[in-house]
């Protein structure tokens, strides 16, 4: 037997042949390499383009940009021939050259297009339509120099319109020649009725059968590009043509003349309906239809404005709308469009509405400066003190009525609540309207705001405070009908709240407009602002009886609000005299006490706390009395009585919490005054008591009256002892000073080289433990 080497002699030896063998592959691999390159040359590979010079547009792109540019070159330089060059020629032998070369470049697309160069072919045939309107220049300056200019403009245009588009459909393969001659079919109409003599409505209607033929064209083909080019000049040229017809019925002074107006609107609607009846886009079906109806809606308006008085043309041209509604026939774009063109003109009867119900409404707000001045004689007197009444708005509620009743029957069911607005607008506005007496026209807001809080709705509920601050401010004007108007509405938005239809509202106007019957009910008495503010007090009391009893927490949440708005009114009213006022903030404090019984709302009773120390301040201050201790004890004791509770309920509460502030209610203002108190009393006292809290702050380990009573009597002491202090320093030689403070900074600078001597010794132990 063959003996095996050990495990690591044998190691070294695998590893010693691998190395061998990997670097005998090494050899052999380049030898192949070397043989392939011989047998097979490698060719060499383009170098790739860098980013820089890729190109940027595309080869069409390139070509189409110069037949452009070559095309508009030679259109130039034609002109140039023909109007001011080769003057030796003169006109009829340039005539004579141009016509040569216009035949030739007409004729030159039909080889091109043999080819199949047809951007080329549309280039050249374009230049040759240019050369055509030269030639026709040409010719009326050689032949026709005596010709009338309009009548020559109408014969060119209609010829090259003509040759224009038979020399497309003779060439079918070009798109250029059959809309250019559309373009120049845009001007023959208008150029013959010109010629003809035919005035600005002979024009328009020009302008309006131009724009038909437009419609027509674009409707019935379907080339791509001459449809554009239609549909752009139907718009265009109708688009004018409507807007003269407007400016036309706008200036009609006669019957006549809006007759003829109207006449044009209408063709103008007939052309706008015919095309949104046979187009099957559903969008410009709509658009187009909207845009006839409100056409023929115009026409008519022209009519009606020189025909009816100025109240009844508003209403009228409503009546108009609405009967767009009926007629609506056809398909359902087209319906969409009439009854968008009917609302349309409702919309804008409204706006011309509005400013009438805007001043009926907010015009009685100038009786604010001029209370119980006395009652005008009639609605749109008490309105308009201030303002001015809009020019033919008697009709405004009819109008608003109609636009109500308009939605309530044709709008769905999002749409039909809001039907509420225009009937609340017109009977707002009605008792100006009608100049209706002033009493009848409080009656009138009365019963609409009665109305809208029996309807119960947010929207209602909102529209009824507007309309009842509206009535407020209107009967203002006269003593009894602001006493009268104030009672009313508190009785009838407190009949609203109790029926429970968005009690929040009504139960707060109740209590508000209480609140400014109260108000009136003293300046009618003559009683003084400070004596009415007891009798304002009578509405926090009837809030805080009636909260209790409510069942919707929002609603009692809403009254309370109201009373506690009340009270500050109360506050304001008897600020001018202090006992009053004191008075006054201690019964809003024992309303406030009598609220935080209930168990969901203690934390009013700080509020009550908080009224009955401002009652106290007010009297004090009624009293003239200047002791500081006066106006803080009485905040100190419940402070501090508070804080014992608290205490009690929770020992682990801070003292600075429980103490704190009552403690610094009493000692900071007590210090401040015995600061500034030469006598002997006040000093003595406040040490007595800041050392009593000092001691029992020590005695029950409690932080805020240690620190509070010791800083008061450390500050109390240094007080007393500052003349002596002042004494023995002006007793003292002049160099102690500067002793003193030279030994103070020596000491502070040998505890400073001791603390940078240890911080030495321990890095040198740190770099020693490295």
């Amino acid at each position: 037997m063959t003996s095996l080497p050990p495990p690591a002699e044998e190691l070294r030896l695998l590893d010693a042949e691998l190395y061998r063998l990997d670097a005998r592959r090494a050899q052999l691999l380049a030898r192949r390499a070397w043989l392939v390159s011989v047998l097979q040359p490698v060719r060499p590979l383009p170098a790739p383009l860098p980013p820089s010079t890729r190109p940027e547009a595309t080869a069409p792109g390139v070509q189409n940009v110069l037949l452009l540019l070559g095309g508009v070159l030679l259109t130039v330089a034609a002109m140039v021939f023909t109007l001011v060059s080769w003057g030796h020629l003169g006109i009829t032998g340039r005539s004579l050259v141009l016509g040569g070369v216009t035949l030739a470049v007409l004729g030159a697309p039909v080889a091109l297009l043999r080819r199949g160069l047809r951007s080329t072919a549309e280039t050249v045939a374009g230049l040759g339509l240019a050369l055509t309107v030269l030639d026709a220049y040409a010719l009326y300056e050689v032949a026709f120099t005596t010709a009338d200019g309009m009548t020559y403009a109408a014969v060119a245009s209609t010829t090259l319109a003509a040759l224009w588009t038979a020399y497309g459909t003779a060439l079918d393969g070009l798109r250029l020649p059959r809309p250019a001659g559309l373009v120049a079919g845009q001007l023959p109409l208008p150029l013959w009725t010109l010629t003809a003599g035919g005035g600005l409505s002979a024009v328009t209607a020009a302008l309006l059968l131009t724009a038909a033929f437009d419609a027509v064209v674009a409707l019935r083909v379907s080339v791509r590009p001459l449809r554009l080019v239609a549909m752009a000049g139907a718009f265009a040229v109708g688009g004018h043509g409507v807007l003269t017809a407007a400016v036309l019925s706008l200036d009609a002074s006669g019957p006549g003349a809006a007759a003829r107006a109207a006449a044009l609107l209408s063709l103008a609607a007939a052309i706008a309906l015919g095309v949104a009846w046979y187009t099957p886009r559903t969008g410009l079906a709509t658009g187009t239809a909207v845009a006839g109806a409100l056409c023929a809606v115009a026409g008519l308006a022209g009519v009606l404005r020189v025909s009816l008085p100025g109240e009844w043309v508003v209403p009228a041209c409503s009546a108009c709308g609405v009967a767009l509604l009926f007629v609506a026939r056809g398909p359902e774009p087209v319906r969409r469009g009439l009854a968008l063109a009917s609302y349309a003109v409702q919309g804008g009867a409204v706006l011309w509405a509005v400013p009438a119900a805007g001043v009926a409404l907010l015009g009685p707000t100038v009786w604010l400066s001029r209370i119980w001045a006395g009652a005008p004689g009639d609605a749109r007197t008490a309105a308009t003190v201030d303002a001015f009444w809009p020019p033919h708005s008697a009709t405004a509620p009819l109008v608003l009525v109609g636009v109500a009743a308009l939605l309530a029957v044709r709008g769905d069911t999002r749409r039909r609540p809001y039907a509420l607005v225009p009937a609340w607008a017109a009977a707002v506005v009605l008792p100006a309207a009608l100049e209706l007496p002033y009493a009848a026209g409080l009656v009138t807001f009365g019963l609409v705001v009665a109305v809208l809080l029996w309807l119960g709705t947010p929207l209602a509920a909102g529209l009824a405070v507007a309309t009842s601050l509206g009535l407020t401010c209107l009967s203002l004007a006269a003593e009894s009908a602001t006493l009268t108007v104030l009672a009313s509405l508190t009785v009838v938005c407190a009949v609203a709240a109790l029926r429970g239809r968005l009690a929040p509202v009504p139960a707060a106007a109740s209590l508000g407009y209480a609140t400014a019957l109260m108000c009136a009910v003293g300046a009618s008495a003559g009683w003084r602002p400070e004596h009415t503010a007891l009798l304002v007090l009578v509405v926090p009391v009837a809030a805080a009886l009636l909260a209790p009893r409510i069942a919707d927490p929002a609603t009692t949440l809403t009254v309370e609000i109201t009373g506690a708005v009340a009270g500050l009114v109360a506050v304001g009213l008897a600020v001018p005299d202090l006992p009053l006022l004191a008075l006054v903030l201690s019964l809003c404090a024992v309303i406030a006490a009598g609220t935080a019984v209930r168990p969901d709302r203690r934390r009013v009773g700080y509020a009550a706390v908080a009224l009955f120390v401002l009652a106290a301040w007010v009297r004090l201050a009624a009293w003239r009395v200047g002791v500081p201790e006066a106006y803080t004890l009485p905040v100190t004791v419940p402070a501090l009585l508070v804080g014992v509770l608290r205490r009690r309920r929770d020992p682990e509460a801070s003292s600075w919490t429980a103490y704190g502030p009552g403690l610094a209610a009493t000692l900071l203002p007590s210090l401040a005054a015995a600061w500034g108190d030469p006598e002997w009393t006040r000093p003595l006292l406040l040490g007595a008591a800041a050392l009593l809290v000092t001691l029992l702050g020590a005695r029950h380990r409690l932080r805020a009256p240690l620190v509070l009573g010791g800083s008061v009597l450390v500050l109390d002491a240094l007080h007393e002892l500052a003349p002596y202090l002042v004494q023995v320093a002006d007793a003292l030689p002049r160099w102690v000073a500067p002793a003193l403070a030279g030994l103070l900074l020596l000491a502070l600078g040998a505890t400073y080289e001791q603390r940078l001597r240890d911080v030495r010794r321990v890095r040198e132990v740190l770099g020693r433990m490295n």
